[in-house]
């Protein structure tokens, strides 16, 4: 005789280790995304659309820039923000991805490493979603080895004049301010690209309507279609000295900036997991073969524990990571490393797994798990290629770089 299913949060007993606020916002945000964004993510992703009607309810729900305190964010603790993100990808990683860079990225830069200035100009209005920001960091020749950019800045004047390419840029079409990482000549008196080694790199704030200031969009994506991504072209692009953001010149500050999105990561991608869970559950409950459903069989009972393992362990570690950063401010990028690379493995093992488990229909939008299969495969390798992370980790547990 068949008995109600065990959830997932029953199993991983995560309540209990939460607060009553940090339910109450999870709450909020997930009847948001099943009311509001769950009816449409099929179309969404069919149609390559972001949908930005939605960005006013995001600010309502102080999504926008939630980690940051003050300048009118919600100032959300770890848990809490973590717990937001996984709702959103839960809707889908497009959604998430917004809120990400939006807050993770291009806010947390401002706040991190701005001006105070640059900070009340832009941040309530980031936070109220009528500025909507990007991250530009990575370019055609350099992903993962990001020292190696060649987009350069040089003074003129009293101003800076920027030229390069940003891709892969979450944002970039539908932003009003790019944070631009680029290198500076140790000596820029020549106004020629710096060379390799004889540069640091330094972020600057460019502007929508900034002559020499281009924002394509990257068409033909089969993977996180209902994100506006693009690229930043940047051509004799002059941008006034108080764009320079003042913090100290090299890798550190978007590398940190990164350390914020990738953390965020490992929260959202679990959300992906426990949508494309639950749907193989419902499926396998409701589909019969062989003279009953096909959640009798032990093959599918076994594909469902092996993921359902992974969730629960993934989302302790993060809830355990996110306690340690709220009470000691951050955490090593080691650590960091660890929970991207390992929830974002077992998200994507899940989506693979209950889109097997669904058979032919596992192809169909018409269920979640192929959607957050194609979304999940460029999770894997944003924010830190897995394999990077594994470097990461490999040098830090060795004391040895392979890079």
């Amino acid at each position: 005789m068949s008995t109600p299913p065990l959830g997932l949060e029953q199993l991983s007993a995560l309540d209990e280790h939460l607060t009553e606020q940090e339910r109450l916002i999870r709450a909020s945000v997930r009847r948001f995304v099943r009311s509001e964004y769950l009816p449409q993510a099929a179309e969404l992703f069919e149609t390559e659309r972001f949908p930005l009607e939605l960005v006013p309810e995001l600010a309502r729900l102080g999504v926008l820039g939630a980690s940051i305190p003050g300048y009118e964010c919600a100032g959300m603790n770890s848990v809490e923000y973590g717990l937001v993100l996984q709702e959103l990808e839960y809707g889908d990683s497009a959604l998430r991805s917004f809120v990400s860079v939006q807050g993770s990225l291009a806010m947390y830069a401002i706040y991190a490493h701005g001006s105070e200035e640059q900070r009340a100009r832009f941040l309530p209005a980031m936070a109220r979603g009528e500025v909507i920001g990007c991250f530009g960091l990575t370019e055609p020749d350099s992903g993962s080895d990001p020292g190696s950019m060649r987009t350069y800045a040089r003074r003129s004047g009293s101003d800076w004049v920027l030229n390069g390419t940003k891709m892969w840029i979450t944002n970039a079409p539908i932003a009003q301010v790019a944070v631009v990482w680029a290198k500076v000549a140790d000596d820029d008196a020549s106004g020629a690209a710096p060379d390799r080694g004889a540069s640091t790199i330094r972020g600057f704030l460019v502007e929508r309507g900034t002559r020499g200031f281009e924002t394509p969009r990257t068409r033909g994506k089969m993977s996180l279609r209902a994100s506006e991504t693009g690229e930043l072209v940047l051509d004799e692009c002059r941008i006034p000295a108080a764009n320079l953001l003042p913090s100290k010149p090299g890798l550190g500050a978007p590398l940190a900036c990164l350390n914020q999105a990738r953390f965020g990561i490992a929260w959202g991608a679990l959300g992906a997991a426990k949508a494309c869970y639950e749907s193989a559950v419902d499926y396998v409950r409701e589909r019969r073969q062989f003279d009953g459903p096909l959640a009798r069989k032990q093959l599918v009972q076994e594909r469902l524990v092996t993921m359902a393992s992974g969730i629960v362990q993934g989302e302790i570690m993060a809830l355990h990571y996110a306690r340690a950063k709220d009470r000691h401010g951050r955490l090593r990028p080691e650590q960091v490393s660890l929970c991207k690379r390992t929830n974002v493995a077992v998200a994507l093992d899940a989506a693979r797994q209950s889109r097997a488990l669904l058979g032919a229909n596992g192809i169909l939008l018409d269920y979640p798990p192929v959607r957050h299969l194609l979304n999940l495969e460029s999770v894997f390798t944003y924010e830190g290629t897995h394999e990077i992370h594994t470097l990461v980790l490999g040098k830090a547990l060795t004391g040895e770089s392979a890079f």
